[in-house]
């Protein structure tokens, strides 16, 4: 499964403070299951529930959710175009600890493809495609930064694009 090390590696990259702290960012799977038809070969698809958990956050929310909903847009697009999914497709939880730091628990429904394709010499080949591109305008994970009315960075990836 890739799916959790990239958004792991994504949000370590944008959000400055998880940056400074890698070990504050927790990721598990949950509720998995591989899915596969009787069609011939041996295709098939993982499901799980992925918990993203930051501990002793001191940021603000946004800084979080928007490079979260970046990240989704090209490996789970159907979380944010299905209005039907849509509806309770990123749940979250937040433990408030004190007045500056908040235990925040994000889950989310992925699914991952897996093609096996058989080789001429008996061999099977894996691969993992990536998700269809569902939006044409040009908004990309490749540079974003976000900035608070004051200017201060909250998160940022890439060089961000005039």
């Amino acid at each position: 499964m890739n799916k959790p090390n990239s958004l792991r590696d994504h949000l370590l990259a944008a959000v400055p403070e998880l940056h400074k702290n890698p070990d504050r960012l927790l990721v598990f799977i949950d509720n998995g299951s591989i899915r596969s038809t009787a069609a011939p070969g041996l295709s098939f698809e993982y499901s799980y529930s992925l918990n993203v958990i930051l501990t002793d956050y001191a940021g603000h929310p946004d800084a979080i959710v928007i490079p979260l909903l970046a990240w989704l847009r090209t490996n789970q697009p159907e979380l944010l175009t299905n209005l039907e999914k849509g509806k309770n497709a990123i749940g979250f939880e937040a433990d408030i600890l004190d007045n500056s730091k908040v235990d925040l628990s994000f889950k989310l429904p992925l699914t991952e493809r897996v093609i096996v394709k058989p080789q001429p010499n008996g061999s099977l080949q894996v691969s993992h495609p990536d998700e269809p591109e569902l939006f044409e305008e040009t908004f990309t994970l490749d540079g974003l930064r976000l900035e608070t009315p004051g200017g201060e960075v909250i998160a940022q990836w890439g060089e961000p694009t005039p």
